[in-house]
């Protein structure tokens, strides 16, 4: 009798068991992406969501599915403002119990919502805001970010510049991007020196007061000199740079990283300037970025973008984690399954650092050539600068 009561009490326990093993494989994998859908980023933020639902669909095999759970992705516009992102993300964690979150779009937004992460202990993938705070001083365990941060921007774009006998003067936004990114470009360089700062309000559209010091700081400088730009957003100052007719009078040069196509329409206005950018649809050549191409074409008869590219890779990252820990989202098992975690991505692989959960990652000097045929200055690849060449600090404090 009791070991016929023994075998029972098995039998129901495995049953039990198998039908919780069921219910998890089964129950919804629920992801927040929150971001600019509208606001001064809003062409960044809609970029990113389309990569990143193409990013899962490649990652899946068409599924959008791991380990029997559907990805379910919950869209949520934080207008580029910082307390309604740190809002949107806590009614995320607590209401809408998703496993995990990306985003945001702005960097002033991210820093807003990096305690929240913390505070509810699940996972939030930074894509695509890029200040080095948010991988820096204002971290915590549960952030990573795919995208670039403001030492890899300037490191990279350091390559173009930095020269004996270069005065440098920099134009950027007055807020966490343009700011964090100014700090970042001094420390990269060794022999250039930087003779102004110019922060100018984000939505900027009149650039004459900016310019005009701008001028004053460089125009009796000998040797080369170069107005280095450090802008995102709807009212980039290219056009205004190029109206100042600045190499013809003053022998003062333009530089700037990449950007959106929209953007770089005015950079064919600057034929052989140089930079750095994060990504251009002709530039890496490996299986992921063909794929993405090649769906962005079918789906909106253009190329994917600057951040088509980010938000297909925190696509790409999402599942690679979430294949390693068999679909669980607890925060400790994701963790440990992306801290040192290597992945797949349309600019070629990336990796998780430990340290600080940053995404070591190529970047791609280039040299702006006008060409009839495209509607932006193509940016022609002059090489591409690995991982291991930039040497970008940790900046935790962990």
């Amino acid at each position: 009798m009791q070991r016929r009561t023994w075998v029972a009490l098995a039998a129901l326990a495995a049953t039990t068991l198998s039908s919780s093993l069921a219910f998890a494989q089964g129950k919804d994998l629920k992801i927040a992406h929150i971001y600019s859908r509208t606001g001064p980023l809003e062409a960044y933020g809609k970029q990113t969501q389309v990569g990143l639902l193409m990013g899962l669909e490649y990652a899946t095999g068409g599924t959008m599915a791991v380990n029997g759970r559907k990805i379910v992705v919950l869209e949520k516009d934080d207008q580029g403002k910082p307390d309604l992102g740190k809002s949107l993300l806590a009614t995320a964690y607590a209401d809408d119990k998703v496993d995990l979150a990306i985003g945001p779009t702005s960097s002033g937004v991210a820093l807003a919502m990096l305690p929240v992460a913390e505070e509810y202990k699940k996972i939030l993938l930074v894509e695509p805001a890029v200040a080095d705070a948010i991988t820096g001083e204002k971290w915590n365990k549960y952030i990573f970010r795919t995208g670039r941060n403001s030492s890899q921007d300037a490191i990279s774009n350091a390559v173009a510049v930095d020269k004996d006998g270069v005065s440098i003067a920099m134009l950027a936004q007055d807020y966490a991007f343009g700011r964090d990114g100014v700090k970042a470009f001094k420390e990269a360089l060794k022999k250039s020196k930087i003779v102004h700062e110019e922060y100018l309000p984000p939505t900027t559209t009149d650039f004459t007061a900016g310019l005009q010091r701008l001028i004053a700081a460089l125009k009796d400088k000998p040797g080369r000199k170069i107005i280095e730009v450090v802008w995102a957003g709807g009212t980039p100052p290219y056009n205004a740079l190029a109206d100042a007719d600045l190499k013809n009078r003053f022998g003062i040069e333009v530089a700037s990283g990449g950007n959106i196509l929209p953007a770089m329409t005015s950079y064919k206005r600057f034929p052989g300037m140089e930079g750095a950018a994060y990504y251009y649809f002709g530039i890496p050549k490996n299986p992921a970025n063909e794929a993405m191409v090649a769906m962005h074409y079918k789906q909106f008869k253009s190329p994917p973008d600057f951040f088509t590219a980010g938000g297909f890779s925190a696509g790409m990252a999402v599942v690679a984690a979430l294949k390693k820990t068999n679909g669980d989202t607890g925060a400790d098992k994701l963790i440990t399954a992306m801290e040192g975690m290597s992945f797949d991505t349309p600019k070629g692989k990336m990796t998780f650092r430990k340290e600080d959960h940053q995404a070591m990652q190529s970047m791609y000097h280039f040299r702006i050539k006008d060409d009839p045929a495209f509607a932006w200055g193509v940016p022609e690849l002059v090489r591409e600068i690995k991982p291991e060449e930039m040497t970008v600090p940790v900046k935790n404090k962990r």
